[in-house]
């Protein structure tokens, strides 16, 4: 099973692992060579960094880069047909980078890790949490 972890996730899987729900952190353990992140999600974090929302114990660049490796999480970038398709969605949410999350999802045939309430809404979004 393809597994695609939401920003949330990630920061989670990376600095406090008991804020994954136990199905999600099996999940994770048992397909680890299908486990997939956004790179909007490096976006984000950086973002919310940089303006103070966010802390890291290193610059996001360097944080990104070691959570990527130490977890052997494979980055998907944000393509034409990715960003397009995220703007095709019902318009249920209105943060960007969840409905670009969304369409990556989609577009991989993965399942969503997310603790995020809205995505379960979308009739396209096939999510791993409870």
């Amino acid at each position: 099973m393809r597994l695609i972890l939401d920003t949330c996730a990630i920061l989670w899987l990376a600095s406090d692992y008991s804020q994954l729900r136990p199905k999600a952190v099996q999940a994770i353990r048992n397909n680890a060579d299908f486990l997939y992140v956004s790179a909007i999600s490096a976006f984000e974090i950086s973002l919310k960094s940089r303006k103070g929302k966010l802390s890291l114990k290193s610059p996001p660049e360097h944080w990104w880069a070691a959570t990527i490796a130490l977890h052997g999480l494979q980055v998907l970038p944000v393509t034409d047909e990715i960003a397009l398709a995220s703007t095709a969605l019902p318009t249920i949410h209105a943060d960007p980078c969840d409905r670009i999350i969304i369409a990556t999802a989609v577009a991989i045939s993965a399942r969503i890790v997310t603790s995020d309430e809205v995505i379960p809404t979308y009739p396209q979004a096939d999510v791993l949490w409870d």
